[in-house]
């Protein structure tokens, strides 16, 4: 009866830190996504005041409290979203990300006045379907509880070999294949992005662990070298990280870099932490299919959201399509006899004003 009593206990416990993570991970995109619209808004307010713009290498931005209360809001979500890596599984915090480009999206139609089309609609819908659908089907318990643990699987050949593998790809895409085709394929520079991410993540997920360890009281792992380990790797990790999606941004199209990083991102980081955490060990092939399904959806999302922004479609365009061939023949006829008409007028007006006609 005892041991029934500690398993529904560590099942409650396991249960609350899940949806403790949820949440954390989706405050985590309303902060982010919100802190764009906010730092954008402060940028504008020091055009329109002539200050020298940041692309132009001017600091004005430092002196607006605009500015400050974005970059803070980007800080307090990113302190989230570190956070959800410590109660919830990567396989769930890392694709919620994604809510936070539906954010900043619905906020920047409100507060920039930058027009959300038909299909960036269907792209917020899809994105929070897709969320909703990763969410149901999640891994709800973690494998791995402390630090100890954790070493253990991190010496497993499966991990030991993905990190061979990503350290690899890293040496030979930043030696070789980057100067040679990076400023060609999109891809180059953000598969280097997204498997050192993966990386970043994982590390990220010990030094929560750690840290979570610590503040319960359960045990004080400061003084463990690993914590510091994965301290000093987060770093590292961070700062390659960035480097490489910077030169991206600066080749391409962000319309095209972050659908395509997401996508990258996501799925080496899902891979990543099946292997180490083999979080998906218990979950029924009905979950499995929910998590691939809900994650395809997302993509579809982004894609939605991101790529065809420029394009001026709306629901009038759609109602075209939906209108009776024969009126749209109707309309079409008419259409033509119009322009006949105006044709024939603009060519009586030049015979009568004897212009040469051209045509």
């Amino acid at each position: 009866m005892a041991k029934n009593s500690g398993l529904v206990t560590s099942q409650l416990y396991s249960s609350s830190e899940f949806y403790i993570g949820l949440g954390l991970a989706i405050s985590s995109s309303f902060f982010i996504g919100s802190s764009f619209i906010i730092k954008k808004l402060a940028l504008i307010k020091l055009t329109k005041g002539g200050s020298i713009r940041a692309s132009a290498g001017g600091f004005g931005y430092l002196k607006e409290w605009i500015w400050w209360a974005g970059l803070i809001t980007m800080g307090i979500g990113e302190a989230a979203n570190f956070a959800a890596y410590a109660f919830a599984p990567a396989s769930l915090v890392t694709p919620l990300g994604a809510l936070s480009v539906l954010v900043a999206s619905v906020l920047a139609s409100k507060f920039l006045n930058e027009k959300l089309n038909l299909l960036g609609k269907l792209g917020c819908f899809l994105c929070v379907l897709g969320s909703t659908l990763i969410v149901i089907h999640a891994p709800k318990e973690e494998e791995v509880e402390n630090l100890e643990t954790l070493l253990f699987k991190l010496q497993e050949p499966d991990f030991v070999l993905y990190v061979m593998f990503v350290l690899v790809i890293t040496f030979i895409t930043a030696c070789y294949i980057g100067p040679l085709y990076g400023h060609r394929n999109v891809a180059v520079y953000l598969i280097l992005c997204s498997a050192i991410g993966s990386l970043t993540v994982m590390s990220c997920k010990g030094l929560g662990l750690a840290i979570k360890e610590t503040l319960s009281g359960y045990q004080n792992e400061m003084s463990n070298w690993l914590t510091w380990l994965f301290l000093i790797l987060v770093i590292i990790f961070v700062t390659i990280q960035m480097a490489y999606l910077n030169k991206s941004l600066d080749l391409f199209n962000t319309g095209i870099v972050t659908p395509v990083y997401y996508v990258m991102f996501t799925a080496l980081v899902i891979t990543a932490s099946a292997i180490l955490f083999k979080e998906w060990v218990h979950l029924s092939f009905e979950d499995i299919l929910g998590n691939i399904c809900g994650f395809l959806v997302v993509i579809v999302a982004i894609i939605l959201l991101n790529t065809f922004k420029d394009m001026d479609v709306s629901l009038n365009d759609v109602r075209g399509v939906w209108r009776p061939k024969r009126e749209l023949i109707g309309s079409n006829k008419s259409s033509m006899m119009y322009l006949d008409e105006e044709s024939g007028r603009s060519r009586q007006s030049r015979l009568s004003y004897g212009t040469p006609d051209s045509f």
